[in-house]
C-alpha cells in the first residue's frame, strides 16, 4: 500500500500531515500510524474513534511500554522479529524506541544478531519490504521499480546476498541485511525511511541447504553467472539511474568475484559505494589512525598482517595503502608493509588461486625460504608474526579462535602497544575475544572487535572494546552524498570520513581509552563526517551546494516524531 500523504506546515508554522486515509486503512499504515498516540480530535475527524483503548499517550510513554516488551523476549532473534514487527506496525515508534536505546538494540537490529535473522529469513517470513528482482524482470525491471511504496528514494541498497557477514551466500535471507542496513542510515544519520528502497537481486543460491530446505522462498537454481547476470544488474544499474539520477547507490554483501569489478564499473556513472569494501576499510582506518596517533607514530612505519584477503580484507588494506601514501611513501613501498592471508595461506608470487585484486600484495615467496617456520613449506600466521614483527593484526577471516596465545604473545614480543582488530562477525566467529587479547599481551594490547563485546576487566582497570562497526560511517557518508547531490564518490571522500572519524575517537585523549567512540554520540559523529566530507566534496567540485553546509545537514536530518495528522 502506497502511504497517501502530505506534509505541509500549519498555522503555526510546525509540520503536520494532511492524509485522505480513514480507519483500518490508517492504522494499517506504519508510517501514519500513531497507535494509542491519536489524539481525540484526530480519532474523530479519521474514522478513529473507538477503534483503539480510550487512553491517550504520548510517544515517550509508548516507548515505556514497548522496553519492557522487548526485554520480556526469551532471545536475541525473538527481540529482532519483535522489533521488526513493530515497524511493520509503527514506523515512528520503532525508530524512536531503537534510538532511545541504541547502544543495547543496534546490536538486535543490525550485527550480530542480524545473522541469525537472515538464516531465519523463509522460516519468520511475515511481511516483504523493499523489492525482489529475478531474472524473470529482465527487460521491465522499470516497471518493478515504479512498485516501489515510497515516491522519493535518495538511497538505493543492491543485494544478492552472495557474501553475507561471515556465513557466505544466504540467498534471499539477504534482503535483512539490506533492510537492516537501511534502519542504521535512518537511526544514525536520520536518512528519511520513507526515501530508502531495499532492493534483493534473487539469482539463486549457491546454498544447497537453503535449495533443499521446503520452506526456502527464493529462487530455486543455483547462482547465475556470466553475461546473463551482468546484463541483469547492468538494467537495473541503468533504470535506478534514470528513475532516481540524484539517488545514491549502495552495493551490500555480493561476493568477492563481483563486489569490486560491479563498483568499479559503476563509478564513473553515479555516486555510488560499496560498503563490504569501502566502509570496513574506513572504519579501520580511522580505529588505525587513532590507535597510531595515540602511540605517537605514522602509519607510514606500520607493519600489518591480514589474516583473511577477501573483499572486506583487500579493501582494508586499500585503504591503509592509501593512508599510507599520503603519509609519504610510494605504493611501491607501501605495498611492502603488508602480508595478507587467504585460504591457501600468505599469499606470495607461487600461491595458486590469486584473485586479480589481490595481486598486488602477494609478496615474492624467495622472502620467506629462510624463515623458520613450525612446519617445512608450510607459512603459519604464527610463523609469520614471529617473523614479521607486525604492529598491526586484523582479522576478516570468519575463522574463530584464529588469533591464538602464541600469535599474539610473539607480536607483543616485538610491539610494546600491538594493535589487533579481531573483525569477524557474528561474534562467534571472532578472531580472539578481548579479554583473551589483553590477558595474553599483558594489558597492552589495543582492540577494535567486529562484533559488541562487554568492558573487560583486567589487572585492576576496566577496559571499553571498541566496535569496529561500519556504522560509523557510512550513515554519515551517506548523508552528506545525499544533501550535497554529489556526482561521485572518489576515494577522497572516504578518507575524509575516516579521518573526521578518527578524530572523535577517545584514545586520542588518553591511549588506553577505546579506539571508536560511542554509539550514544552517533549524532554527533554522523553529522561530522557529513560536514566534513560535503565541505571536501563541494571544494573538489563534485557538488553545486552552495549557502551554510552545516544547515542543509541540520535541515535534512529526519527524527522519529509524531505530526498532527489532519483529514482532507
Amino acid at each position: 500500500m502506497v502511504d497517501k500523504v502530505s506534509v505541509v506546515l500549519d498555522d503555526t508554522g510546525r509540520r503536520e500531515i494532511i492524509t485522505p486515509l480513514r480507519g483500518d486503512e490508517l492504522l494499517g499504515s506504519s508510517r501514519l500510524n500513531k497507535g494509542t498516540a491519536f489524539t481525540n480530535e484526530e480519532r474523530a475527524a479519521l474514522g478513529l474513534s473507538g477503534r483503539i483503548p480510550d487512553c491517550v499517550e504520548s510517544l515517550e510513554e509508548q516507548v515505556e511500554r514497548c522496553y519492557l516488551q522487548f526485554k520480556q523476549k526469551p532471545s536475541d532473534l525473538a527481540k529482532n522479529i519483535y522489533l521488526n514487527a513493530l515497524l511493520d506496525t509503527n514506523e515512528v515508534l520503532f525508530y524512536r524506541l531503537v534510538k532511545t536505546h541504541l547502544i543495547e538494540m543496534l546490536p538486535i537490529v543490525y550485527t550480530p544478531t542480524i545473522g541469525l535473522a537472515v538464516q531465519q529469513f523463509s522460516m519468520e517470513f511475515r511481511r516483504a519490504r523493499g523489492l525482489f528482482i529475478t531474472n524473470v524482470h529482465r527487460g521491465r525491471i522499470r516497471q518493478v521499480l515504479q512498485n516501489r511504496q515510497h515516491e522519493k528514494v535518495d538511497i538505493v541498497l543492491l543485494t544478492d546476498g552472495e557474501g553475507v557477514l561471515g556465513i557466505g551466500d544466504q540467498g534471499i535471507g539477504g534482503m535483512d541485511i539490506a533492510v537492516g542496513k537501511l534502519m542504521v542510515y535512518t537511526l544514525c544519520a536520520g536518512i528519511p525511511p520513507a526515501r530508502v528502497l531495499p532492493v534483493h537481486l534473487d539469482i539463486g543460491t549457491n546454498n544447497q541447504t537453503l535449495l533443499d530446505d521446503p520452506m526456502y522462498l527464493g529462487c530455486r537454481h543455483p547462482r547465475l553467472t556470466g553475461p546473463v547476470y551482468d546484463e541483469l544488474v547492468d538494467e537495473v544499474v541503468s533504470e535506478v539511474k534514470d528513475l532516481f539520477p540524484d539517488a545514491y547507490l549502495h552495493w551490500e554483501d555480493f561476493g568477492r568475484d563481483n563486489a569490486r569489478r560491479f563498483l568499479e564499473k559503476y563509478r564513473p556513472e553515479l555516486a555510488t559505494f560499496n560498503d563490504d569494501m569501502q566502509g570496513t576499510g574506513a572504519t579501520v582506518l580511522a580505529c588505525v589512525l587513532a590507535a597510531v596517533k595515540a602511540k605517537g607514530e605514522s602509519i607510514k612505519d606500520q607493519r600489518i598482517i591480514i589474516f583473511g584477503a577477501g573483499t572486506a580484507g583487500v579493501g582494508i588494506a586499500d585503504q591503509l595503502l592509501a593512508a599510507m601514501c599520503d603519509a609519504g611513501l610510494t605504493a611501491e613501498e607501501a605495498y611492502r608493509q603488508f602480508y595478507l592471508f587467504d585460504r591457501p595461506g600468505l599469499l606470495t608470487d607461487v600461491s595458486d588461486d590469486v584473485a586479480d585484486f589481490q595481486k598486488p600484495y602477494v609478496r615474492d615467496h624467495r622472502e620467506t625460504d629462510a624463515w623458520d617456520t613450525v612446519h617445512d613449506g608450510e607459512i603459519s600466521l604464527y610463523d609469520a608474526t614471529k617473523q614479521v614483527k607486525p604492529s598491526i593484526l586484523i582479522g576478516c577471516s570468519g575463522v574463530s579462535g584464529a588469533f591464538t596465545e602464541h600469535v599474539v604473545k610473539a607480536m607483543s614480543e616485538g610491539v610494546e602497544r600491538p594493535i589487533i582488530l579481531p573483525l569477524s562477525n557474528p561474534t562467534s566467529l571472532s578472531e580472539a575475544k578481548p579479554d583473551d587479547l589483553l590477558e595474553w599481551s599483558e594489558g597492552r594490547a589495543l582492540i577494535a572487535t567486529g562484533s559488541p563485546f562487554e568492558p573487560v576487566d583486567y589487572n585492576g582497570r576496566t577496559y571499553v572494546i571498541a566496535q569496529s562497526n561500519n556504522a560509523f560511517v557510512f550513515p554519515g557518508l551517506g548523508l552528506a552524498v545525499i544533501v550535497a547531490k554529489v556526482s561521485g564518490v572518489p576515494d577522497e571522500l572516504i578518507r575524509v570520513a575516516a579521518d573526521a572519524l578518527s578524530e572523535c575517537a577517545p584514545i586520542r585523549k588518553n591511549i588506553d581509552a577505546p579506539l571508536l567512540p560511542s554509539f550514544k554520540d552517533i549524532d554527533d559523529v554522523s553529522y561530522r563526517i557529513a560536514v566534513a566530507v560535503t565541505k571536501k566534496a563541494v571544494e573538489m567540485g563534485l557538488s553545486d551546494l552552495t549557502g551554510d553546509v552545516e544547515e542543509a545537514i541540520r535541515h535534512y536530518f529526519w527524527r522519529p516524531e509524531y505530526l498532527t495528522t489532519t483529514a482532507c
